[in-house]
């Protein structure tokens, strides 16, 4: 029991450091387009970030009940087994989300979270041990579908919002006011971000705690520490490590207009905080680069480069097989070798983690260099700096012309 209870304490450590990782890798879904419209300044708006992610857990517990209590079937594991499993899943979220994070990849947290826990129970128990149907309904289904109608409401949002403001379709800065729109829509998708990402965290100690009897199964709730602890550690991590992701997400961002830009937070926020309270957990980074393209679509005169989104596509896909790779195999040094087993692990993710923090020192990233480059996501939509005339501009152009075709022909 005292070999149990040292690992679920691992455990919680190892978790809670995924939630630092999972704040400062997705801090650019929320903080991107505005800091790269000028909207927000970009240490103001990260700090805005945190302290919203920190609101935001606090907000609901669907998803963490998720987690604790839909995916994994707890009750077909040894008690003395579990906790080991679950280290080995969060090896695998860990080393996946470092990994992107250093190459700057706007991949999902979320994914790599569900990815790591499902390689290691599927080595450590088998397909018993899985709840297939709730990862299809609560995770297989919400990635295909969120990222879809987020794009669709940011369609709609962006023509309802150059329709509104047509008058202004010859003035390129009219519409410079949707900036200070970005700053209450950017805050709403930080706010859900901590609603349903800082949610995972809460339901992996959850699950930790219940299979050593520290919480009874009857009731997946999280505990108020098991909240606060994650909720600040999310917000923490907003604050402190997303410059490497913003900077990928927000470099293209400078191509979309501002309007683009409150739509598609508008629609980021509204997915998620919908998904959330329905207990699905999504990722963010599907939701937000769904809205962008979404947006895009929606502006008169921008495209969509298709190629490039099938390689976010692509990302998306490789993430939760990639990460259930990697936590199968550190299951399977634990099956093998017991304790020793995650000793060995331990020893390797403080290696990993170390290892590519050290690495991204040679380049590192900051407020003062994070951002006028080309984004992942934002890349797929291109705006040309004239956009081709709306309906009522080339009928008024025609109309002078035509005058003018009529005052030379009277000259003569």
């Amino acid at each position: 029991m005292e070999t149990a209870a040292l690992i679920v304490v691992l455990v919680i450590l190892l978790a809670l450091f995924f939630d630092f990782t999972n704040g400062f890798h997705d801090t650019a879904n929320a903080m991107a387009t505005p800091i790269a419209t000028g909207a927000l300044k970009p240490r103001t708006a990260v700090m805005l970030a945190a302290g919203l992610n920190l609101v935001g857990a606090f907000l609901s517990t669907e998803v963490s009940k998720t987690i604790s209590g839909g995916i994994v079937r707890e009750d077909q594991i040894h008690g003395d087994l579990f906790p080991a499993l679950i280290f080995a899943g969060l090896i695998g979220a860990i080393t996946w989300n470092m990994l992107t994070w250093l190459l700057g990849l706007p991949s999902s947290s979320s994914h790599a979270l569900f990815g790591g826990l499902i390689g290691a129970t599927l080595v450590g128990i088998g397909m018993n041990g899985i709840d297939f149907g709730a990862v299809l309904s609560k995770v297989v289904l919400p990635a295909l579908i969120a990222p879809v109608t987020a794009g669709l409401i940011a369609f709609l949002a962006t023509k309802l919002a150059y329709l509104i403001t047509r008058r202004y379709d010859g003035k390129p800065d009219g519409r410079s006011g949707f900036r200070w729109g970005q700053i209450f829509t950017s805050s709403l998708v930080a706010l859900a971000h901590g609603t349903n990402d800082a949610q995972k965290t809460m339901g992996v100690i959850t699950l930790a705690l219940i299979t050593v009897g520290w919480q009874s199964g009857a009731h997946h709730e999280p505990q108020l520490w098991v909240i606060i602890a994650c909720a600040c550690t999310i917000a923490l991590g907003t604050y402190l490590g997303g410059w490497r992701i913003i900077r990928t997400l927000g470099k293209g961002l400078t191509d979309v207009k501002p309007a683009q830009g409150f739509a598609a937070e508008t629609s980021t926020a509204a997915t998620i905080l919908a998904s959330s309270a329905l207990g699905f957990a999504l990722s963010t980074t599907q939701v937000a680069s769904g809205s962008v393209i979404g947006s895009g679509l929606g502006r008169r005169g921008s495209a969509v480069r298709w190629r490039t989104a099938g390689r976010i596509a692509i990302g998306w896909v490789l993430t939760l097989p990639a990460a259930a790779a990697v936590g199968a195999l550190a299951a399977l040094i634990v099956v093998i070798g017991g304790g020793w087993g995650v000793l060995i692990d331990a020893i390797l993710a403080i290696a990993v983690i170390i290892g590519l923090f050290l690495r991204s020192r040679r380049n590192a990233v900051t407020a003062n260099n994070a951002f006028s480059e080309v984004a992942d996501s934002a890349r797929a939509v291109e705006v040309p700096e004239e956009p081709p005339l709306t309906p009522r501009q080339a009928r008024a152009q025609r109309a002078r012309e035509r005058a003018k075709a009529r005052e030379k022909g009277a000259g003569r």
